[in-house]
């Protein structure tokens, strides 16, 4: 049962994911541009997270915890560094957009 749990979640954020990648492909504002691509970012972050922990559901034992670690941390990583430049760069979409009306 946690293992349909999890992947669920790792669908809906690989399709965030690419939701996001193509908004950042159709914006022409700059910093939207941006701000969506660390969106996509952040998606692309937690599905490797889940992803991890997927992998110790899947495969308990020390190699399965060893490789999700690895996974949790790239993709901790990951969500972080995008999580900060998501609430960076959003405080300046609403102002960019009045200004390219």
């Amino acid at each position: 049962m946690a293992n349909l749990v999890f992947v669920f979640f790792i669908v809906i954020s690989f399709v965030a994911y690419f939701y996001y990648k193509t908004k950042d492909f159709r914006s022409t504002l700059p910093i939207r541009k941006k701000w969506y691509k660390a969106k996509a970012g952040l998606a692309l972050g937690i599905f490797v997270i889940v992803f991890g922990i997927n992998t110790c559901i899947v495969y308990p034992s020390l190699v399965g915890f060893l490789i999700a670690a690895v996974f949790i941390l790239i993709g901790a990583v990951k969500a972080y560094s995008s999580y900060k430049r998501v609430r960076h760069e959003g405080q300046y979409v609403k102002e960019e957009y009045e200004l390219n009306k």
